[in-house]
């Protein structure tokens, strides 16, 4: 049985999915954690969500802290603390402002959980997640980001709804960067076992109307009801499963990369990784040239940005 702690408990994705996690059967604790000030609004979401527990027949020990060495043994620790994103802002606007905030909690954990997993949300994620590698002092497998995984799943439910087929049949990615520079990897995706581009569909494919409408989903929902909840938020807590269960799923996260993308790496960006008790470990892989060189794009957007971040925090 494990212990989830949620930095950023308060905030809108951080008290929901708060919820999902507290039904996966390797769960027996959860622990929201806010900054000092929130004390009674963290007691209040603790009590709702340990009715809610109790409404599904769910026995998990709910708490509540402001003090940092209470996450001490948590197994899984997930950060969605900072300021959110905002309509028309990018993400990268928000890169110094929430690293200054992460720096801290990242230096906390090196001290209370030096054991646990870090999942990382807040954003712009792949910086974020190098800001709490570096911080943290953590290997790398202990370290990674939501990344892209929501963006496939986004981009995997369009393919479905274009070839009229049932979601599970799909299977895609996307790599790179949370954010404009995404890589879509058309060349690994397939439907029900097929090579999409074997199919007689694939020639009028709208690819680029697809990840229009994926690169600006966040946006999307953010304008019409202020924050993006459920996705994430259920996203978040799948990968909580994969990691407990010890499933070994191949999931998009941001992990740090050295060599696994054609010798592309030296930063945090979402690949391919198997994700199990252990961590995330980044899967050696080969993409066409194309996508290849979008990808070395997204890459050295990133790495310049976490290295002027980085930078700045010293």
């Amino acid at each position: 049985m494990a212990k989830v702690t949620i930095i950023g408990a308060t905030g809108r994705l951080g008290s929901f999915a708060s919820h999902p996690i507290a039904g996966i059967p390797h769960v027996d604790e959860v622990l929201l954690m806010g900054r000092p000030g929130r004390e009674n609004l963290l007691a209040g979401l603790a009590h709702d969500l340990t009715d809610s527990c109790a409404a599904r027949g769910i026995w998990t020990e709910i708490s509540s802290s402001t003090r940092e060495e209470d996450c001490a043994d948590s197994d899984i620790i997930v950060i969605s603390a900072g300021a959110p994103r905002h309509d028309g802002q990018d993400r990268i606007d928000l890169a110094l402002n929430n690293a200054r905030i992460i720096r801290p909690i990242a230096e906390s954990i090196s001290r209370n959980a030096p054991n646990a997993i870090v999942m990382m949300v807040t954003n712009p994620v792949d910086v974020m997640t190098a800001v709490a590698l570096r911080y943290s002092g953590l290997e790398p497998k202990q370290v990674f980001g939501l990344g892209t995984h929501l963006d496939s799943m986004r981009l995997k439910v369009l393919i479905a709804e274009y070839f009229h087929v049932h979601v599970s049949e799909v299977h895609t990615r996307i790599i790179g960067e949370h954010g404009e520079s995404m890589v879509p990897l058309w060349s690994a995706t397939t439907i029900g076992g097929i090579k999409i581009s074997n199919l007689p569909a694939f020639s009028g494919l709208p690819m680029d109307e697809m990840m229009d409408r994926v690169k600006n989903s966040g946006s999307y929902i953010i304008k019409n009801s202020g924050a993006t909840i459920y996705g994430p938020g259920d996203a978040i807590a799948t990968l909580v499963q994969t990691i407990l269960g010890n499933e070994n799923r191949i999931l998009t996260v941001s992990s740090y990369i050295r060599s696994e993308v054609h010798n592309v790496g030296n930063t945090c960006i979402g690949v391919p990784a198997r994700v199990n008790r252990k961590g995330v470990f980044p899967v050696p892989i080969r993409i066409e040239e194309r996508e290849l060189e979008a990808f070395r794009g997204s890459v050295g957007k990133i790495r310049g940005i976490t290295s002027e971040v980085l930078e700045k925090l010293e």
